[in-house]
């Protein structure tokens, strides 16, 4: 995105929100994007059909009283899918009927253009604008923006729009960010999951579809469709979509429909628990998923998805934690996925870093993260630089998935590490938290790296395994010494519920046995059958039940290295729980060879619990998968020698007492 295009939508788009002050006093500043939105939509339409309007009045007249042939030829009139029947305009509404005509104007819309409008609530807007006597004021404003193609591009148009909802969610306290993804990340994305493909789609007659269940206001569906009919003008493109905002709901229903598109193919509702495109697989799909947004409100249709269908439906691979849903959007899109055999797909979707790691050998993350590896899925994630986004500076990825991969990367993942001055320039007024931007050189930089799958110093080759990991449980005998003349350990004792509850005798017995027998004990079952045998509780006739054997145990035991193992009743050795401890090792690698080099040097008496095993392979270990990205990249940066900072230090003091001398002189 370059300085002129930025200035230019900026510049548009300011001048747009101007209008917010002809709205002060009667609307709070919170209400501004809600009037400006669906208004700036409303001109871009007229100024589309502004050439056109003449010739569509014509077939109206024409074929009036029957609607199917006003639509039919009405459509084939004005050159788009949709149309208006009225000779109203925003600049000839009149000052007497302003709120009648408009809604005359509003209704002689064709269908799928009305929708838009009842999305954007927009009837509301107009009787509050009549009733603080601004609609015609307004109205009138507007009618001097020129949006006509020729002036505002369609790429531009949505900058424009963009913007706009930015402006909105800034007053209004909103995350601009979940409407819309910057274009120039758009384009990356874009990029690097056509770039694969660029022979195959300047073929002619070529017919794709791309997909977006965060679709927003449209912008990976339109810079997808930009990017396609760069290669081949001829090329059919089918988008699809869904989005759960209404607003950039109806923006990108307007975007879709100036530019011939299908509009019945985006669709309103939760991606999560709606998926009005269940039974479509598609050939490309790109998302940008809200970072971090918790799926509690639609965790039962989840919830009810993953148990009853499994892998025959989105979510078998395993669920995330209710906080972050991210990786959920990651398996809806794998879901939709055309098989190989039919030509396959390729998905480009950003990620905040939490589904690199989050979530130990086990969890639904790691189970998520297993699948998309296992199934070879992944062939690279990038890192971006900071600074990137409207409404986060946090780190940033973007990955690339495929199911018919090239034979090079098949079992094979790249990650680079694009987080850096390099590949990007800093912007000179920034954009709510963005603050850097990417030129078409850095994007073309960053795609030739991942075209090239070579080591350098910023991209890294690892096979899938490499990720993997079996986490093993270490165990350690439990060793426990006694100490039962403590004064503290027998306050603990008088002070337990469960040795209150005995009879007040049998409690001066008990206590009575413990202080008869020797100081310390270094084994458990020599403590335990001198106390039963004690003088005390034999005349009393006590025998200790087993769970008061076990409170004394607990409220007069210390673990002691150089006490006796502990053994069960089968004579088998007991594991100390508060030693017990977990190894992830290598996927591929001996757990016994590992176990032998990395553990028992330290604890010679460990050993491996090797009851607990996968529920996938039933080998022991429980496997897990992470991605340690920035493991990967860590350059070790050498402490400067000491010398050196004396020398600083020397000189700033020096420094110190001149300034000094020069106070008191």
């Amino acid at each position: 995105m370059s300085k002129t295009n930025t200035e230019n939508f900026s510049s548009i788009a300011a001048f747009i929100w101007s209008v917010a002050d002809t709205l002060r006093g009667d609307f709070k500043q919170s209400e501004f994007g809600r009037i400006i939105l669906p208004l700036t939509v409303l001109r871009r339409l007229e100024c589309v059909l502004e050439k056109t309007r003449e010739d569509v009045l014509v077939e109206v007249k024409k074929h009036k009283g029957n609607q199917s042939l006003i639509q039919k030829f009405s459509e084939k009139a004005s050159g788009f899918t949709f149309y208006n029947t009225s000779n109203l305009t925003l600049n000839n509404l009149g000052t007497n009927d302003t709120k009648q005509n408009l809604e005359t104007y509003i209704e002689s819309f064709s269908e799928n253009v009305l929708d838009i409008f009842l999305n954007f609530n927009f009837q509301d807007i107009i009787d509050r604008l009549h009733k603080a006597n601004l609609l015609f004021h307004v109205c009138g404003q507007f009618s001097q923006f020129d949006l006509h193609p020729n002036k505002v591009d369609n790429h531009q148009m949505g900058l424009v729009f963009e913007e706009l909802i930015r402006k909105f969610a800034e007053s209004s306290n909103e995350t601009a960010g979940e409407h819309f993804t910057p274009r120039d990340i758009v384009r990356l994305t874009t990029s690097l999951v056509f770039c694969n493909d660029n022979d195959a789609l300047t073929q002619p007659g070529i017919i794709r579809s791309v997909y977006d269940p965060t679709a927003g206001t449209g912008g990976f569906l339109s810079s997808s469709s930009e990017y396609i009919y760069e290669l081949n003008p001829k090329a059919k493109i089918a988008n699809f979509g869904q989005e759960l905002n209404p607003e950039s709901f109806a923006i990108c229903k307007a975007d879709m429909l100036i530019k011939g598109q299908d509009v019945k193919n985006i669709k309103l509702g939760n991606t999560l628990s709606e998926d009005y495109h269940a039974d479509r697989k598609f050939d490309y799909q790109l998302s940008n998923p809200p970072f971090g947004v918790e799926w509690k409100k639609v965790e039962k249709s989840i919830l009810d998805e993953h148990k009853k269908k499994g892998f025959s439906g989105r979510f078998g691979a395993g669920l995330p934690r209710v906080s972050d849903g991210s990786l959920l959007f990651l398996l809806h899109l794998i879901s939709k996925m055309t098989e190989p055999s039919k030509g396959g797909s390729r998905i480009g979707i950003i990620l905040n870093g939490s589904p690199l790691f989050t979530g130990g050998a086990g969890s639904g993350e790691s189970e998520i993260r297993r699948y998309v590896l296992e199934q070879d899925l992944l062939e690279a994630i990038i890192a971006l630089p900071t600074d990137m986004f409207y409404n986060t500076g946090i780190a940033t990825y973007i990955w690339i998935l495929s199911n018919h991969k090239d034979k090079e990367r098949l079992g094979k993942v790249q990650l680079i590490n694009a987080n850096s001055d390099e590949f990007c320039d800093k912007m000179r007024k920034s954009l709510g938290s963005k603050r850097k931007y990417m030129t078409e050189k850095h994007i073309e930089d960053i795609v030739k790296i991942y075209g090239n799958l070579k080591k350098t110093k910023v991209s890294k080759i690892f096979k899938t395994t490499d990720f993997g990991y079996r986490r093993i449980t270490v165990e350690r005998p439990l060793k426990l010494s006694f100490k039962l003349h403590d004064e503290i350990k027998i306050a603990s004792l008088k002070e337990d519920s469960s040795f209150n509850k005995l009879p007040k005798k049998e409690q001066e017995i008990i206590l009575l046995a413990l202080k008869e027998l020797k100081q310390n004990y270094n084994d458990r079952e020599k403590f335990l059958a001198e106390l039963n045998s004690s003088t005390v509780l034999l005349k009393a006739k006590i025998k200790l039940s087993a769970q008061q054997e076990k409170l004394l145990v607990k409220i007069f035991s210390e673990q002691d290295d150089t006490a006796k193992v502990c053994k069960n009743a089968k004579g088998e050795i007991e594991s100390d729980s508060d030693l017990r401890d977990s190894e992830n090792v290598p996927l591929g690698d001996s757990i016994e060879a590992y176990f032998t080099k990395e553990v028992l040097p330290h604890v010679p008496d460990a050993w491996i619990d090797t009851a607990k095993k996968d529920e996938k392979d039933n080998e022991v270990g429980i496997v897990g998968y992470e991605i340690p990205f920035n493991r990967h990249f860590y350059e070790y940066t050498p402490p400067r020698d000491l010398k050196e900072i004396d020398k600083d230090l020397d000189k700033v003091t020096k420094e110190i007492l001149e300034l000094l001398q020069e106070v008191h002189s």
